[in-house]
């Protein structure tokens, strides 16, 4: 009779044993599902916050009303398009940061019949980031807290990630304006990069030039 209440014994404990090691699994497994879902929602976050704050920058720019009009120099259409432009604006000041010559660009305004006391030209400047970098305090400093930012549309995206940042730190807000080039837009990579950049000087008020050449160079080993 004893060694029967033994073998329920054990049979009762083994069964006992088993239930929670199974316990501790689901428990376990229910944990990792969990962590999974949390490190999910991490990746996740960012995904989604950068296309609201895009879509909140589309209506900001859309209700504002710019007191100031930037072209980033780099190609003729832009300073071209720019003045157009200002002849429908008269009120508004422009900045025009480097591209092309001075004397060119002070003929394509004249010709539209600009007023030279409008015009602000920039030298500045040796690439997008410090189109940007090179002009925000400027602007700043003088009350302008909107311009109308006028660049190709190939290169528009970039403008606009570099802009959203160097220009958003002081409050800056643009109303893009992309001129037609016929060109296809640029790699997605020059975006990310000069936006790794433009983090950088606005944290540490250096450009990251070298990141760009860097970029550069690889570039130029690939196609060798």
């Amino acid at each position: 009779m004893a060694h029967k209440y033994g073998i329920y014994t054990t049979g009762f404990l083994y069964l006992f044993m088993l239930l929670r090691i199974s316990s501790r699994q689901r428990s376990a497994q229910f944990s990792q599902t969990r962590r999974s879902k949390f490190r999910l929602l991490l990746w996740l976050l960012p995904m989604l916050a950068v296309p609201a704050v895009w879509g909140y920058k589309e209506i900001e720019s859309y209700f504002v009303q710019p007191e100031a009009i930037l072209v980033l120099g780099g190609a003729e259409e832009r300073e071209l398009f720019a003045a157009k432009f200002a002849q429908q604006h008269p009120e508004l000041p422009i900045w025009i940061s480097s591209g092309s010559s001075e004397w060119y660009t002070k003929k394509v305004f004249a010709k539209a019949r600009i007023e030279r006391n409008r015009l602000h030209l920039d030298r500045r400047a040796v690439d997008t980031v410090t189109n940007f970098t090179s002009l925000v305090d400027e602007l700043r400093s003088q009350g302008i807290d909107s311009v109308y930012l006028i660049t190709s549309d190939d290169h528009m995206r970039r403008a606009r990630v570099i802009g959203e940042i160097v220009f958003g730190s002081r409050g800056i807000i643009m109303k893009p304006l992309a001129v037609p080039s016929g060109r296809k837009p640029e790699p997605i990579e020059k975006s990310l990069r000069d936006g790794v950049r433009a983090i950088l000087w606005v944290t540490t008020g250096h450009t990251g030039a070298t990141l760009r050449d860097a970029s550069e160079n690889i570039k130029e080993w690939r196609r060798n």
